[in-house]
């Protein structure tokens, strides 16, 4: 399990709440990772992601098509439906994704989050969470499968048998729902959603200039710049004109 950091002045931690079956999550991270690329201190920023559920509820695998579930969730027609994910799959284009709705699988993701936190173990948390989001977005796969994910977990250098032990024991089932009970205490109900510096939060997929001029509004607190001295007089040493100081060491 993981918490909010106190700020650092060595790191920025970028906690990013967002959940696989989110379309606009997988966009704020490519837009987040083009933010990154512009910040000069980006090897100075740990980022964090965790768990949310947009469904916790939802069946293991729904058998409807993901323009059906949209329309039933906010009330809309097909047609509407299907414009929104016409509109997504664009915006998806823009930031290098190539999104298949018609082929996504609507699953359950309670066990994708929980590989997600047995690859943060490993150190590939990363990598994990960017193939969960092509597996699901792009390729059509179950998320939800324990055989899909120790394959996935195999193709980013885990241990496969280990991954699907852990799955099957539930080993990270509560550093999942402690993400969410985080979630719940900050106030959050939609994603993706990001915390710097344990400070700032960004609702949203944010274009690069927001999210990055978040970095460096967290940065420059973090590290003030010096004093500039104005005038060529040098410190008083005791306490005259116009200034007591420090006696200097002899």
């Amino acid at each position: 399990m993981t918490t909010l950091s106190s700020p650092s002045t060595d790191k920025i931690r970028v906690d990013i709440w967002s959940d696989i079956a989110c379309p606009w999550c997988y966009i704020g991270k490519r837009r987040f990772e083009s933010a990154l690329a512009q910040f000069p201190q980006r090897e100075q920023v740990e980022v964090v992601w965790h768990s949310f559920e947009l469904d916790p509820a939802a069946a293991p695998l729904n058998p409807i098509s993901m323009r059906d579930g949209l329309a039933m969730k906010y009330r809309r027609t097909p047609t509407e439906a299907q414009g929104m994910l016409d509109s997504m799959t664009r915006t998806a284009a823009d930031e290098g994704l190539d999104y298949h709705f018609g082929d996504v699988k609507l699953a359950n993701t309670f066990l994708a989050h929980q590989l997600i936190h047995f690859a943060a173990a490993q150190g590939q948390q990363d990598a994990m969470k960017e193939r969960l989001l092509r597996a699901y977005m792009t390729e059509g796969q179950n998320v939800n499968d324990l055989g899909t994910l120790e394959r996935l977990a195999a193709e980013v250098g885990l241990d496969a048998g280990a991954a699907r032990a852990a799955l099957e024991a539930g080993t990270y089932a509560q550093a999942v729902r402690y993400d969410e009970t985080q979630a719940q205490q900050m106030g959050i109900n939609g994603v993706p959603f990001f915390v710097l510096g344990g400070k700032y939060g960004v609702n949203g997929a944010q274009a690069p200039e927001t999210l990055l001029g978040a970095l460096q509004q967290v940065w420059a607190e973090q590290h003030p710049a010096p004093l500039t001295l104005l005038g060529n007089a040098a410190p008083a040493d005791g306490c005259e004109d116009g200034q007591c100081a420090v006696p200097q060491q002899k």
